[in-house]
């Protein structure tokens, strides 16, 4: 098939939300060129999701809109459960200094961060929007570029891209052209979502209040300064927004607020069977739905941007190996299934379900509760390390890989600023002391530095974090995931062949008998 070489780009990405402008800048950032196809000329006015946590507002910082969205943000204290007299029955406690550098729960409006995204991607010269656009196929790319089709206004067109991010939502275009389908996880339920701005005494706390009432389950929360947020399951009843919100404010009080919006959702919690067909991807909502007892649809399409973005440039732009996409799918895709369960489970225990044994589960999370140090375990972070697999080495000695490095401020001569923002977008070795002449020609191999942390002039926060994983080098993605670990006591990093196949290294295993596998990073030595 002949491929017009002007309208070929090297990535076409299917939406213009959070997920997919973000994606945008995160592929900017490395150099790589977008078209982001938007079938709204305008933004979506109406708020959708209010709640993030740190390692999302990394990612934002990492898409260069960090301090904009601190800016637009609020810090939350965490949440609550309640029981059908609103009488507190847990509290779980959030930090105003996550892992990430940032509030462990942020309060936000949507709409407010898609103007951010959008112009920081209009400050992008790799970046092109084109909005008020249907998309109507995505073609097969098994040999070749990625056809994809569209119309506006004037007429159809068609873009060949190296590859295609589907960030078109529930109802997936890009979904139904790889041919995915939802594997539901059993969850279904009818919710009234109502978000409303008043300067009226509303009782409230800085955080989430769950209230656990089998006959009316409901989540309040407070977003901004006037604006509130209450979700009630439905019922067989169509009480009026008055009657549902009248136990948040005081009985003498009738004064006006002002319904930002009253809509009913279908809250569902399914995981698409697959992610990828070729250079097509799936990200958000297209290959994931959960329920919002746990705030992290949002954040959950803002980490697939994030773990995806960084391998697609490297295989672009760096000859990467195509298998390093696959871990794209092999590492989010568990991770987001076990967040939706997640959020399943604990809809059921803090709403009681619909069914005969809510009682009973009611009483057991009551009694949960009341156990020691519960609630300071299930105040830590939602997002569970990666499973093992080529980027993420495990093991006994290796607790770190999967997790996150943490990041402090750090100085450079002298001027506070953020670890990532030293770091950069490559690999970094960070080592507990003076790295040795192993490590050093390690990191040179791979074209990164090996950095002490005793000289980033931090807090002891990277140190401690070693001392606790019991490691005395860790090796750093790019997405500031933990992929291998020189565990303490150690001497250097001790490569597998799988390891070694991803990264070239100027240390490998004795090769087998079979042709040794195309590495799949190509180092860049700076």
């Amino acid at each position: 098939m002949t491929v017009d070489e002007a309208a070929r780009v090297p990535v076409v990405i299917v939406g213009a939300g959070p997920v997919g402008v973000t994606a945008a800048l995160l592929l900017a950032r490395r150099g790589v060129r977008s078209v982001v196809l938007e079938r709204h000329q305008d933004l979506y006015p109406l708020p959708r999701a209010v709640a993030s946590d740190d390692e999302i507002h990394r990612i934002l910082q990492a898409a260069g809109v960090g301090e904009e969205f601190a800016a637009i943000s609020r810090s939350a204290k965490g949440l609550r459960l309640l029981d059908a007299r609103h009488r507190v029955m847990a509290e779980f406690r959030r930090t105003e200094h996550g892992h990430h550098g940032y509030p462990q729960t942020s309060m936000f409006d949507q709409p407010e961060l898609e103007r951010v995204l959008r112009a920081a991607l209009a400050r992008r010269p790799e970046c092109e929007l084109r909005g008020g656009v249907e998309v109507t196929g995505v073609g097969p790319d098994s040999t070749g570029p990625v056809r994809v089709t569209y119309r506006d206004e004037e007429g159809e067109h068609e873009l060949w891209a190296d590859a295609v991010l589907g960030c078109d939502g529930a109802n997936s275009l890009t979904r139904e052209a790889i041919g995915g389908v939802w594997e539901d996880l059993r969850f279904e339920e009818r919710w009234k979502v109502i978000d409303v701005d008043t300067t009226g005494p509303v009782r409230c706390w800085e955080g989430v209040d769950q209230v656990c009432d089998r006959a009316r389950p409901a989540t309040f929360m407070r977003v901004s300064e006037d604006r509130y947020r209450w979700e009630f399951r439905l019922g067989e009843g169509q009480e009026r927004v008055r009657e549902l919100i009248a136990p948040w404010l005081p009985r003498s009080y009738d004064g006006d607020f002002d319904v930002v919006r009253e809509t009913e959702y279908t809250f569902r919690a399914c995981v698409a069977d697959r992610w990828r067909s070729g250079r097509v991807f799936l990200l958000g909502d297209a290959a994931h739905l959960t329920p919002p007892f746990i705030g992290q649809g949002l954040c959950s399409g803002l980490r697939d941007a994030y773990n995806l973005t960084w391998k697609l440039a490297r295989v672009l732009q760096q000859g990467g190996d195509e298998r390093l996409l696959d871990t794209y799918e092999s590492e989010r895709r568990p991770h987001a299934r076990h967040v939706v369960r997640l959020a399943v489970a604990l809809g059921w225990a803090m709403t009681g379900g619909q069914d005969g044994a809510a009682a009973l589960r009611r009483r057991a999370l009551a009694a949960a509760c009341r156990m020691p140090g519960l609630t300071e375990l299930a105040g830590r972070d939602l997002s569970p390390p990666l499973t093992a697999g080529p980027l993420v080495r495990r093991g006994v000695r290796r607790r770190l890989p999967g997790t996150h490095c943490p990041q402090p401020w750090v100085s450079v001569d002298g001027r506070p600023t953020r670890l990532d923002e030293l770091l950069g977008d490559s690999f970094t070795v960070l080592t507990a002391s003076e790295p040795g002449p192993s490590l050093t020609a390690l990191a040179h191999g791979l074209g990164v530095r090996a950095v002490p942390v005793a000289d980033l002039g931090d807090d002891g926060t990277l140190a401690a974090w070693l001392r606790a994983g019991r490691a005395d080098a860790v090796l750093v993605r790019p997405d500031r995931v933990v992929m291998d670990v020189v565990p303490s006591g150690g001497r250097d990093f001790t490569p597998t062949a799988a390891w070694a196949s991803l990264l070239h290294t100027t240390r490998t295993p004795v090769p087998s008998k079979r042709t040794a596998p195309k590495h799949l990073l190509r180092s860049t030595t700076r």
